[in-house]
C-alpha cells in the first residue's frame, strides 16, 4: 500500500463506520419525522364521522364533504371557518394549541363536531 493509499484509508475508515452506525439506527429525532399528522372527516348523510376526533399538537384535519349538498366547517369559537364545500371539496385546518374545539355546519347548524386537541 502505497502511502497515498494508506492516508485516504486511513480518512475512509471513520466516515465508513460513522454511515454503517448509522444505517442501523433506530432512533428519531424531531427533525427527521414529518411535520404533520393528520386526520380525516368525512361529512355525510348530514353528519361529521367521526364526530369527536383527538389528534396531537400540530396535526392537520381535513374534511371532506361527501354529501350531495354544500356544506360548511365552523368553529363554534372563531377559531376557523370554511366557505361553503361542494360533494368532494375538502377544508384542512392545522390545530397549534391543545384544547377543545367544537364545530358546526353554517348551512345545517344542528350539524355538529368535535376536534381534541392533546
Amino acid at each position: 500500500m502505497t502511502r497515498h493509499n494508506a492516508w485516504f484509508v486511513g480518512l475512509l475508515a471513520p466516515v465508513m463506520i460513522a454511515v454503517l452506525g448509522l444505517a442501523g439506527s433506530t432512533t428519531v429525532t424531531a427533525a427527521d419525522q414529518s411535520s404533520g399528522v393528520a386526520a380525516e372527516v368525512k361529512i355525510d348523510n348530514f353528519s361529521f364521522g367521526p364526530q369527536t376526533v383527538t389528534v396531537p399538537v400540530g396535526a392537520t384535519v381535513t374534511w371532506t364533504n361527501r354529501d350531495d349538498i354544500p356544506h360548511t366547517v365552523v368553529s363554534t369559537e372563531g377559531v376557523f371557518k370554511s366557505k361553503v364545500r361542494d360533494t368532494d371539496e375538502t377544508f384542512s385546518y392545522t390545530f397549534t394549541k391543545a384544547g377543545t374545539y367544537p364545530y358546526f355546519c353554517s348551512v345545517h347548524p344542528k350539524m355538529t363536531g368535535t376536534i381534541v386537541v392533546k
